[in-house]
Parts: C-alpha cells; structure tokens; sequence
C-alpha cells in the first residue's frame, strides 16, 4: 500500500493544523474527509468566520464535516460512510471513544512536546516558561487517557534562549507536519512500530524505539502542560528575573503576561532581564520617561520593551513613554 491508497480523515481547526494537512495534501494522502469546528460569528459585525482548516479544505475541493456534537447519530453514520483506514488529529476538541476507536488503524494525533512530558493543552508555553532548552513533537496514538497513548515518532527542537512561545509555535507548526508525514510513512512500510510511553524519558532524535533500559521517570520527573488561566499570567515580582523573563517568553504574544502600572493592566510581550544585586523592594518601577522602563525583582530587574496599556494599542517602550506618564 502506498499514501495514495490510505483513505484518511483529517481533524483539525486552527492555522497550526492547516500545515500538517496541506503536508498530507502534498505528499499524495488521500483525505476522504475534514472534520473542523462549525463556523462562529466573530468581529464586530459577528459575522460568520470559518476555520483556518475550512478554509484550507474549500480551497483544496475535500469533503468537509462541521457537527456541533460530535456523537451526533447523523455525524457518526457519515464519518462510517467514508470508511477511512486512520484519522489524524492535530489541534483539534477532544475526541469522543466512538470517534477515535473507529477506523481500523485508528487515530493518530500530533502533540506539542516530547511525550510523555508535557501532556496536556498548552505544551508550547509551558516548556517555554519552565525554561526548557529543548522541546519537540510526538506523534501517538490516541487512547482513552488524554496524551498517553503509543508514541510513533518524536523530533526533538531546540528552544533559543530568547525565542517566545509564539515563534516555537511557528517552527513546530511545520517540523510537526513534516513528522507527521514521515509517520504515515513509517506505518505503510513497516519501520514506524508504535511504543509505549510507560513514563519513560523521550526518546532520542532519528526515532530511534526507546531501550528497555531507557531511564524512567518518576511522577515527580513529569512536567504537565495545563491550560493557562488568568493568574498564570500575572507577574509575580519576588520571583527571579530568570523566572519573569521566561514567562514573558513563555506567554507572548498570547494571552500575554501583565502586570499593574497606576492601577491599569499591562500586559508584557517581550523584555530583557538583568541580574544584579540590589536593596530595591521587588515590584519597584524605574524609567528616564525616555527609552527604558524596569521593574525591580527578586535578584535583579526586567526592562519592558514591549508593552499594551490596557484600552491602548501594542508598542514599544518609548512610544509608551512618549505619551504616559507615571
């Protein structure tokens, strides 16, 4: 069997999804169905948008599904009717067993990180704001326990020291879909076994099979990726300068760190950290009104340079300062 003889079926919603599957497009895949959210009303008129995904597929003439729910009888007889022999998932609702247990080679997903750590909705921001100096992307099988199922394939990526979440996002967007195919790949011609994830230390660049001497972690050793919350974005200025830049990093450009500055919310997309013993209370603010804006932390200071006053625009630190003053 080739790619063009497996009938697959794609799920997915936002841009990040469309480049693994317009990969699957390219490299001959035959999607026999696309599965994205219904259309929403959005802007200020609330007119009807529809997904990155929907967009891709009406573009591309592929079959499209939009169910509200998604154990709908109706949704349900016409996914049978496409008799797909794998789905593939990536950025996409959870998945109902009836779903995902259906085609015969299931389903497979596309996850942020390097299985079994980081499991969980936002893999790219925490690894990001834990510091990590390297991340990936796993490709697995789903299963019933969220992001535990048999892993396929992993690639490793190096995080820059000073890259953010969002440019992480946007290399992983594209070595996630080229992983992808390479998946498809390995499972038609055999070198793809799946493996389980058994909370072992990821495996190694080149997908090599974990050794049964692979290192195996404690439940303490596992790092969780959670959904980010309000109060996980609010800066906390006794933490290290090291901590706040990351998580600065590990949350711009969305939904943005922020702090408060004369009782307004300012958000914080980008800075830089100094570290340098000082007396200062942490939280304290310092700025020539000029070309720089810091606030004091626990072994040091972070510089704004980069900002969003709450009912004001994004800019830069000295267009800021050129019009606010503390």
């Amino acid at each position: 069997m080739i790619l063009a003889d497996l009938r697959i079926i794609f799920l997915g919603t936002p841009e990040f999804a469309v480049a693994s599957l317009d990969a699957l497009v390219q490299a001959g895949c035959n999607i026999v169905g696309i599965i994205t959210a219904p259309d929403k009303p959005a802007g200020r008129g609330m007119k009807l948008t529809e997904s990155a995904v929907k967009k891709y597929a009406v573009e591309k003439g592929l079959h499209i599904l939009q169910p509200e729910k998604l154990k709908n009888p109706s949704f349900l007889e016409e996914l049978k009717t496409l008799k797909a022999d794998v789905q593939v998932v990536v950025a996409f609702r959870m998945l109902p067993e009836v779903v995902w247990n259906m085609p015969p080679m299931g389903t497979i997903n596309v996850h942020g990180s390097l299985l079994p750590q980081y499991r969980g909705a936002a893999p790219i921001n925490w690894a990001v704001i834990n510091g990590e100096k390297e991340t990936g992307v796993t490709t697995f099988k789903l299963q019933h326990a969220i992001d535990t199922g048999d892993i396929l394939l992993q690639t490793i990526i190096p995080i820059g020291e000073d890259e953010n979440a969002g440019e992480l996002h946007d290399r992983m967007m594209l070595i996630g879909a080229s992983t992808l195919v390479e998946t498809m790949r390995g499972l038609l011609d055999g070198s793809v076994l799946p493996m389980e994830q058994n909370n072992r230390l990821p495996s190694t660049v080149n997908h090599q099979p974990m050794a049964e001497n692979s290192n195996r972690l404690t439940v303490t050793d596992l790092k969780h990726a959670p959904k980010i919350f309000t109060e996980t974005c609010h800066i906390d200025w006794n933490q290290s300068a090291e901590e706040i830049y990351n998580l600065i990093r590990g949350l711009s450009p969305y939904p943005a760190a922020f702090t408060f500055i004369n009782e307004k919310k300012l958000k914080v997309f980008a800075g830089a950290k100094e570290i340098i013993t000082h007396n200062n209370i942490t939280g304290q603010i310092f700025t020539d009104h000029k070309t720089y804006l810091k606030f004091s932390c626990a072994n040091g200071f972070i510089f704004v340079t980069n900002l969003q006053l709450e009912g004001k625009k994004r800019m830069g630190v000295e267009e800021f300062l050129r019009g606010f003053r503390l």
